[in-house]
């Protein structure tokens, strides 16, 4: 998991940091504690809280928690080299614990800073990506809750969505690190299939369930732990019985995504009447698959030398199915941008200039709104973290 390339929430986190000042430790303290080579002139982290009474430990937790908000923080790993000089690796342990005691009074996101900062020290400890996981979690529920709205800064759904996506699509991959570096973590895989549920990843959420119900099939001898592994059990039993037909729909999808256009349609078509007809995705790989047959019979058409195909009346009529399922995304999805951009795409093909001009203004104002949102985050940020940005003190 290399959030330094790819971190989603690391700007959310940034708030935390606004307590934090930096200054240089004096030459003479840096030659006294054997760190001359590590940290001369390399701005330490300072609690405004913490001025008087500095010590080796609050200047070691201060560092992680740059690092655990910011992984590509310049000076992170002379921190790093600092704490391994004066702790060793099992520093990352306290640091879950010490995630564990904040999360326990609900300070989520300041948990998840001691996890992040826990796992890049450890890079193998599977219980610090685990819990890692379990407080991002614990995030997006919390924000997925109506009356949390201004907890985000805005008012505005579309920001609030990708704000609680980063959390799911970011705990997704702790757990996922989790298991893979402790594959007989029960637990893991317990909460990885609700992350790939979140996500609509049906096949993979019983694959891992499955793996879940294999691995805690044992008793514990502790009572409440063993009460409580049963519940959970109780829970995933019933929870595979209702992806029966949600991983049939998901092998649909993978069926229209390897080239097997015909055989998706059928998979799929059924789905289109009942409780899944809800379910945009379903609607949009139909009309993706409707759009790959129409372009075939485009390229065998014009392959023939009959001409334009755009007199094919075959040719027509799978673009004009595809955009029956396309159009009804947006009835589903009304901000969803590849289904217009398909259906301009469609009638472009078909001459009718004014639906082309129709979806090509939603596309225009889709964009501006979601830049609008962005910028509107990014300023709320800036001005809710009110950072004392890293500089040489003199």
């Amino acid at each position: 998991m290399n959030i330094e390339k790819t971190d989603r929430i690391g700007e959310l986190l940034t708030e935390h940091l606004k307590e934090m000042v930096f200054d240089e430790l004096s030459y003479g303290y840096l030659e006294k504690a054997g760190v001359m080579d590590i940290l001369k002139d390399v701005p330490v982290p300072i609690r405004k809280t913490e001025m008087n009474g500095i010590t080796v430990l609050k200047i070691a937790l201060n560092m992680v928690f740059v690092f655990g908000v910011d992984p590509g923080f310049k000076y992170k790993e002379n921190y790093i080299k600092y704490i391994l000089k004066n702790f060793d690796k099992n520093f990352s342990n306290g640091l879950i614990a010490k995630g564990l005691d904040v999360a326990e009074e609900e300070n989520y996101e300041e948990a998840c800073i001691y996890f992040r900062a826990a796992f890049q020290l450890d890079p193998d400890n599977a219980n610090a990506y685990y819990c890692y996981g379990r407080a991002l979690k614990d995030v997006y529920e919390k924000l997925s809750q109506a009356d949390e709205l201004a907890d985000i800064g805005t008012y505005d759904r579309s920001a609030r969505e990708d704000i609680i996506g980063r959390y799911k699509a970011e705990s997704m991959d702790a757990f996922e690190v989790a298991v893979e570096k402790d594959p007989e973590l029960a637990d893991g895989y317990y909460y990885l299939g609700y992350a790939y549920l979140n996500m609509g990843l049906y096949v993979k959420a019983k694959l891992v369930w499955d793996k879940y119900m294999e691995l805690s099939a044992g008793a514990l001898e502790d009572e409440n732990a063993e009460k409580m592994r049963k519940e959970a059990r109780e829970d995933i039993e019933l929870r595979l019985s209702q992806l029966a037909e949600p991983v049939k729909i998901e092998e649909g999808y993978n069926l229209i995504l390897s080239g097997k256009f015909d055989e998706g349609i059928k998979a799929l078509k059924p789905y289109t009447e009942g409780k899944y007809s809800g379910w945009w995705p379903l609607w949009f790989y139909l009309g993706s698959a409707y759009r790959e047959l129409a372009k075939a019979s485009r390229a065998e058409f014009e392959a023939s030398g009959e001409g334009d195909a755009s007199s094919d009346e075959v040719t027509r009529d799978a673009y004009e199915e595809a955009a029956k399922y396309f159009t009804q995304v947006l009835r589903l999805d009304p901000s969803n941008k590849d289904s217009m951009k398909e259906l301009a795409d469609i009638y472009s093909f078909l001459g009718n200039d004014q639906m082309v001009e129709k979806y090509k203004k939603k596309i225009d104002i889709v964009t501006e709104n979601a830049e609008a949102d962005r910028e509107l985050l990014r300023d709320q940020a800036q001005l809710d973290a009110g950072i004392t940005k890293p500089v040489k003190m003199s």
